[in-house]
């Protein structure tokens, strides 16, 4: 949600001008709003792991290298969309607002943390596809609990790993449009 303002914010604020005609190319500038996000990620990703163990006593069963790899990549993956959010709006109340009603609400009911997807009907079935927390969600139950290889996550991995792609280029296309 808060990657979803922050190019927004530089547009409101008029600082983005000052961006523009620096020699920064637009790849640049969006993975520096993202960076700083990304960091405050991973340190949230560190403490939960930590409390779910050693507080919880929530067994991590599977490799934690692997839990690690794929929840940084969802995390790459969530900022991309706040990006992209971010690149297509224009201001930030739109942008908190497509973030929290258009992501955050569906993403909490239909990625299968709440209700299983098998039991959705099909056109949610179809809508949970789409969403990145629900093979993230799928992928951290196999690794973490069940306890198997990467090889048997290829297919979320996969998923994410083309979100991100997707994700990134269309974020990169929208900047370079809207600010010509």
């Amino acid at each position: 949600m808060m990657t979803s303002i922050s190019i927004v914010r530089e547009k409101e604020t008029g600082t983005m001008e000052v961006l523009l005609v620096s020699p920064i190319r637009p790849l640049f500038i969006i993975l520096a709003k993202a960076v700083p996000y990304f960091l405050l990620s991973f340190i949230n990703l560190a403490t939960i792991l930590l409390l779910s163990v050693y507080v919880l006593h929530v067994p991590i069963v599977g490799s934690l290298f692997w839990l690690i790899m794929v929840s940084l990549l969802f995390i790459f993956v969530s900022l991309a969309l706040g990006l992209l959010i971010s690149t297509i709006t224009r201001t930030q109340v739109a942008a908190m607002l497509v973030s929290g009603l258009v992501l955050m609400m569906p993403t909490m009911i239909l990625a299968g943390l709440i209700f299983p997807i098998e039991s959705m009907p099909l056109p949610l079935q179809w809508i949970a596809d789409i969403l990145p927390a629900r093979w993230y969600i799928q992928a951290v139950r196999r690794l973490m609990i069940e306890g198997v290889s990467i090889t048997l996550v290829w297919r979320e991995v996969v998923i994410l790993s083309a979100m991100a792609i997707v994700l990134i280029t269309i974020s990169l296309k929208k900047f370079k449009n809207r600010l010509e």
